[in-house]
């Protein structure tokens, strides 16, 4: 049943995390995953993860793509088409004819600021690896975008501020209205420059990454086939 199964560029991150103990093949992570991967493929059931972070990733993905388009002085278009090889699946963000660019949305200014402090993450560096050995890229970018929260999310942190507060009157409660006053102000960037609202990172090739991960894919599906097959 496993013997083809593909794995989406944006799992590959966990499905290379090593073992504490090399002589238990994969590491804990990686199983976590791939049991995720096994129900889904046997039984048809997704885990649901959705949370804020994600939802603005989602609902705000034109509004990053136009920022970046303006600060770079080019039109970049959503990549609809899923791409598919031996060994991945995925559609990435953006696709040039020798370049692919993901677009990460960041929650607010601080998780976007925090980027240029961390060392790139490993989990968005085997992401690229995956979607250039999908489209033979040589190149990929990362890119961060501040653009302003959704209105709706912003109303959803309101109404949980409303129960975490136990408001009665919420037109009346002063601490509450101050709350959402710094709703408000961390959820809009519009005073900052556009220029200052996006970070970038360029990510080669790496062919030995790539050679490894093929390798983990086959592991990954033996893995699987084992737990088929008990």
């Amino acid at each position: 049943m496993f013997d083809d199964y593909l794995f989406h560029p944006s799992s590959l991150g966990k499905i290379m995390t090593d073992p504490r103990n090399k002589s238990d093949g994969l590491g804990e992570t990686c199983k976590a995953h791939l049991m995720e991967c096994y129900v889904s493929k046997k039984y048809g059931w997704e885990k649901d993860i959705t949370n804020q972070y994600i939802e603005k990733g989602l609902v705000a993905e034109e509004d990053s793509l136009d920022l970046y388009s303006v600060v770079k002085g080019q039109v970049f278009v959503k990549n609809t088409e899923t791409f598919r090889n031996d060994y991945f699946v995925g559609t990435p963000d953006i696709v040039l004819p020798k370049q692919v660019i993901d677009i990460k949305t960041s929650w607010d200014i601080f998780t976007f600021f925090n980027q240029l402090a961390k060392p790139l993450n490993k989990d968005y560096f085997w992401q690229l690896q995956a979607y250039m050995d999908l489209l033979g890229a040589h190149e990929a970018k990362l890119v961060y975008c501040l653009v302003n929260t959704p209105l709706k999310l912003v109303e959803d942190q309101k109404r949980k501020l409303l129960y975490t507060m136990a408001v009665i009157d919420p037109d009346a409660d002063q601490a509450y209205l101050d709350a959402c006053q710094m709703v408000d102000k961390n959820s809009t960037f519009d005073d900052i420059p556009q220029t200052d609202r996006y970070i970038e990172f360029t990510i080669q090739r790496d062919w030995d990454a790539i050679d490894k991960a093929h390798t983990r894919v086959r592991e990954c599906r033996e893995f699987l086939n084992q737990l088929n097959d008990r």
